[in-house]
């Protein structure tokens, strides 16, 4: 069966940083669990943020005020100004739903893959310090959540059964979107 076989030229990972060199061969499975990585954080995030939108009147005031000082975290002091600030408790409670929104349908449909999955991992790193329960450790559903959106942008997930590829591959002037403009490389994929 093709699947369980490791061929010697394909599949192959390579990353260097600060001079220490990994590789690694992934299996040809490894496709289909970076897709469903990819389909699980979409759809939890669509869920989250649609049962906030229409499940009542959202707001993150209760948890920054009471339940971030409660937890013990590090930045206790800045949530608790976030919490008093009427200002930015408008942009938190807009921003976490419809955000939400954004990441998951972005990553549902294969779409700004990377740009989705960096705001998702930038939501889940803020909310590991909101949470802060690090009685069984430092690793948490939260941090665990936020490593998973980092390899899901890291594996180009959004190629895999995604519009990014067609994205890509869009044509101006003749030429590839993703060769007319290389920056897109850090949104798409």
């Amino acid at each position: 069966m093709a699947t369980n076989q490791l061929q010697s030229d394909t599949n192959t990972f390579e990353s260097t940083i600060g001079g220490f060199t990994v590789r690694g061969k992934a299996h040809s499975l490894s496709a289909w669990f970076v897709l469903s990585l990819r389909l699980m954080m979409g759809f939890a995030f669509l869920y989250a943020g649609l049962d906030k939108l229409l499940g009542g009147e959202f707001s993150a005031y209760g948890f920054l005020a009471n339940a971030v000082p409660a937890n013990g975290g590090p930045f206790v002091d800045q949530f608790l100004w976030m919490a008093g600030n009427p200002t930015m408790m408008a942009v938190v409670d807009v921003a976490v739903p419809f955000g939400q929104i954004a990441i998951g349908l972005g990553l549902l449909v294969g779409a700004f893959v990377r740009l989705a999955a960096f705001f998702g991992a930038l939501m889940m790193a803020m909310f590991y310090v909101a949470n802060w329960d690090i009685a069984h450790g430092f690793i948490n559903g939260d941090f665990a959540y936020m490593l998973v959106f980092l390899a899901v942008a890291a594996f180009g997930a959004g190629r895999i059964l995604g519009l990014d590829t067609y994205i890509e591959n869009y044509e101006v002037d003749g030429e590839p979107l993703i060769e007319k403009y290389p920056v897109l490389e850090y949104v798409l994929g």
